[in-house]
């Protein structure tokens, strides 16, 4: 195996870990329960084993035949007369976006990893306010701790792609897992696990509308990282004999399972505290921290391997979303994978400051344009825009302009020929439309 390439688990590990973040711990969890609960689950899983799956398998097709970085590989598979393709490998710049908000927030689990050793908040209204003053007031723990994470990430990406990535998601992807296994077992005894279950999977079409179909298409493209060439870019270092749809299919189903434990686990712990769910940072960095102090001894414990959890699935994410960008700068533009590496980082790291700072009641004030500061600015352009602008040209690249005896070699001597049109039909039309409709209504015409 070449230095510089995956093993065949090592990219399932280092993939999984890529698609498996934040969202899947506190946004999927709530979206169900919002949108009705089993008959959502139910639409998540087709859509995202149609359409999430297809595109997902069209990026892992283009990198693992070109075994190039995001913009040669683009430029190397399409015609000789479509070469403003090679455009589309930018795509890598969403991924800097997303790098410099999301460094924040694991700068917050860091912080919360802390709190659970010394001195969780005591009840709700403390819980409240200890994180509200740690975001809007506590400027230099907040630096410290993103300084930190922008070390770990940049470390990790110069080490390369077998000591550094494989071996990071190696570690960190097993550990994730038998966090939630261990937590998810905890669960089951407790009172609220039925309810936690009745939440995430009893049909309740009263809150399933045809809005909900759209929430179930967006998260299903988002949670799997498509529309940032970052999958394209893990699957260059992978070997071209691997069957890349198998390969696929067990990333998903990973993806999707730990999505599905982690529901189970919060909402496990907020019913039996007879809380009801908050969205996204209101229930891990508010309800979670003051009900596991109210659990005694045990719940410091549970806190901490919670915070552990969270961080490992957020580290493999970003270090996922910086290697594009590297890759990039190395194949393309010879510089050192340790100069590229520090380089972009600190770039990123620099505007990440300003993102930081976008928060704090010193700064919002100058960093706010408009109805948002520029942390949540950063969040609706690159997910309501530029990854979904990124998807469809992944979908209409390799539907109508990729030579078609490619994605025949690498897909139907694995599934056969019915699949394989399934799958085309799915990436020409079905991907496409969808994308277009998550930006719709990400953007709110919809």
């Amino acid at each position: 195996m070449h230095k510089n390439r995956f093993t065949r688990i090592g990219f399932i590990l280092a993939a999984a870990g890529s698609a498996v973040g934040l969202g899947n711990i506190w946004k999927f969890p709530y979206i169900t329960g919002e949108n009705g609960g089993g008959v959502f689950v139910l639409v998540y899983l087709a859509t995202v084993f149609f359409i999430g799956m297809s595109i997902f398998v069209a990026e892992v097709l283009i990198g693992s035949n070109s075994n190039k970085d995001a913009v040669t590989a683009f430029e190397t598979l399409a015609p000789k007369e479509s070469k403003y393709w090679k455009y589309s490998g930018f795509s890598f710049l969403t991924g800097l976006l997303i790098l410099t908000f999301y460094s924040v927030v694991i700068g917050w689990i860091f912080h919360y990893i802390v709190l659970s050793i010394s001195s969780l908040p005591t009840n709700f209204k403390e819980s409240e306010d200890v994180f509200t003053n740690f975001l809007k007031n506590d400027i230099l723990s907040q630096f410290i701790y993103y300084t930190l994470t922008f070390v770990i990430i940049a470390y990790t990406i110069s080490k390369g792609v077998k000591k550094g990535i494989e071996k990071l998601n190696n570690i960190l992807m097993p550990s994730l897992i038998g966090i939630l296994i261990f937590l998810l077992i905890y669960s089951i005894q407790l009172d609220g696990f039925y309810k936690a279950v009745e939440f995430m999977f009893y049909p309740n079409f009263e809150k399933f509308h045809t809005s909900s179909i759209i929430v179930a298409v967006g998260h299903a493209f988002f949670t799997l990282s498509i529309g940032m060439v970052t999958i394209l870019t893990y699957a260059a270092s992978l070997d071209r004999n691997v069957n890349i749809v198998k390969a696929s299919t067990y990333i998903v189903i990973m993806d999707t399972l730990i999505a599905l434990v982690a529901g189970l686990i919060i909402f496990s712990i907020t019913f039996t505290a007879a809380q009801e769910p908050s969205k996204g940072a209101g229930l891990v960095f508010i309800t979670l921290p003051a009900i596991f102090y109210e659990m005694g001894t045990i719940g410091i414990y549970l806190a901490l391997l919670f915070f552990i959890a969270l961080a490992f699935a957020a580290i493999t994410s970003a270090v996922s979303i910086l290697e594009p960008t590297v890759m990039y700068l190395v194949e393309r533009k010879n510089i050192s994978r340790k100069k590229a590496t520090y380089g972009v980082a600190f770039f990123a790291y620099l505007v990440g400051i300003f993102v930081l700072l976008s928060n704090t009641d010193a700064y919002s004030q100058t960093l706010t344009f408009g109805s948002k500061n520029l942390f949540d600015w950063f969040d609706f352009i690159s997910s309501a825009i530029l990854m979904p602008i990124g998807g469809i040209l992944i979908a209409i690249f390799v539907g109508y302009v990729l030579d078609k005896e490619v994605s025949k070699k690498a897909i139907i001597p694995y599934t056969g020929e019915t699949f394989y049109n399934i799958w085309l039909f799915t990436i020409r039309y079905l991907a496409p439309i969808s994308i277009i409709a998550i930006m719709l209504k990400e953007i709110g015409i919809i």
